[in-house]
């Protein structure tokens, strides 16, 4: 009984001696080595990951409408940054609404409150404030209505398409943030460039 306390001590000693730090000089630094190299460009590259995304969508065309002697146009210029859930947490630019009607244009303009990306697609909203004089918008609509775009835009060949929301009437809700239906009306004419959360 006796022999076995004193191994179990001894074992204990043994084990409390290789715990206990030690007080040595510090070494000098070493030149780092490929791998702790590589290691560090992980670091960045993964730092650099968590960094902001952002998204665009330029352009202008001529989207097909049933008159085909009306001509109505869609430009855009609208930024994203996204955060980490994929949404987006912060959007500004313009984009404008034309309709040309026996030679003449009424147009809105609008400022962008939502930019939504995925793949080839994009969803735009905004608030208008600016029409051409004496369009109807400015009677009929409540001031600083939304109104939603969306936009497929393909990546190397195929129809480019543009959705158009339409405003809802005075006393009716509003359009929700980065709503907007299909993109279903051919573009017929000019063309848009759509950067995807980068």
């Amino acid at each position: 009984m006796l022999k076995n306390s004193l191994r179990a001590a001894a074992v204990l000693a043994l084990v409390a001696a290789v715990a206990a730090p030690v007080a040595v000089a510090a070494p000098v630094p070493a030149e780092p080595s490929p791998a702790s190299a590589s290691a560090s460009a992980s670091a960045s590259t993964s730092a650099s990951a968590s960094a902001p995304l952002h998204s665009s969508l330029k352009g202008d065309a001529r989207m097909a409408y049933a008159e085909a002697d009306e001509e109505v146009r869609v430009s855009v210029n609208a930024h994203a940054a996204f955060g980490p859930a994929g949404l987006p947490t912060r959007s500004w630019g313009t984009f404008r609404i034309s309709h040309e009607i026996d030679g003449t244009v009424h147009w809105g303009e609008f400022t962008v409150d939502c930019l939504s990306t995925g793949g080839p697609t994009a969803t735009v909203t905004g608030r208008l404030v600016r029409t051409s004089p004496g369009h109807i918008w400015r009677t009929a609509l409540e001031p600083n209505t939304r109104m939603g775009v969306s936009f497929y835009v393909p990546e190397k060949s195929g129809e480019a398409r543009i959705g158009l929301s339409g405003a809802t009437p005075k006393g009716e809700p509003l359009l929700t943030k980065c709503m907007a239906p299909a993109a279903d009306a051919p573009v017929v004419d000019g063309g848009f460039t759509l950067r995807d959360r980068r």
